[in-house]
């Protein structure tokens, strides 16, 4: 791991143009997993979690979670870096390699085109997408009041996301490539896991699963 902010940025630069911003991408999964972090309330331990659904059906057929230290400060636009070796460990732990990556954060929407959703895209060489709940950079005009409406998200002049109403009249939610996928199947993705509420079922799986395991370590402790 970097050790300091410039380093950081400077592995960000290096691995950037690793990314695949084409796609297409899967087209049908099989397997789509939702990653998503936990913190302890003192912010000295967190909990990444990851479940495998079955892109079909929405049911849970793997998870893994792994403890750890938040790696890295909080610094804007390298989130990704207190994240990464918790998620990474907890990837490993999957038995069922997943088709397709959702994080809770962004991919290509990010200040230096390389958000959470890229850098794991990069380093697994899995298809990845980027769910934010709230925007990390860039405008937008608001898309119509009807699920599967959009709007671009724009930043300095480049196209790096959407703005997706995933339910009737609920808030949307930003969705950009990480890595191997295009915006339009990352938005078809999106859609699929999204039946019935605003989030993704499988950023609500991981947030489950990480709240737990955060919860049950802390007892523990």
């Amino acid at each position: 791991m970097p050790g300091s902010v410039a380093q950081a940025v400077a592995v960000q630069e290096e691995l950037r143009p690793l990314v695949d911003l084409v796609g297409p991408g899967p087209g049908a999964p099989a397997t789509v997993a939702g990653l998503d972090v936990a913190y302890a309330q003192g912010g000295d331990l967190l909990a990444a979690a990851v479940t495998v659904l079955d892109a079909r059906t929405l049911e849970v057929v793997d998870s893994a979670v792994s403890l750890g230290e938040p790696a890295f400060d909080y610094v804007p636009g390298l989130f990704a870096f207190r994240e990464l070796p918790a998620l990474l460990g907890a990837l490993n732990r999957l038995s069922v390699l997943p088709d397709l990556l959702v994080c809770d954060g962004h991919g290509l929407a990010h200040p230096r085109r390389f958000g959470l959703a890229c850098h794991l895209g990069v380093v697994t060489g899995l298809p990845a997408i980027g769910v934010g709940k709230t925007p990390l950079v860039g405008t937008w005009d608001p898309p119509a009041a009807g699920r599967g409406a959009w709007s671009p998200l724009r930043d300095g002049g480049d196209v790096v996301g959407r703005v997706l109403r995933t339910q009737d009249g609920v808030k949307p939610v930003f969705v950009s490539v990480g890595h191997r996928m295009s915006l339009a199947n990352a938005t078809a993705q999106v859609l699929a896991l999204t039946p019935r509420y605003r989030l993704p079922e499988t950023t609500r799986t991981a947030d489950r699963l990480s709240r737990g395991a955060l919860a049950s370590a802390e007892q523990t402790d």
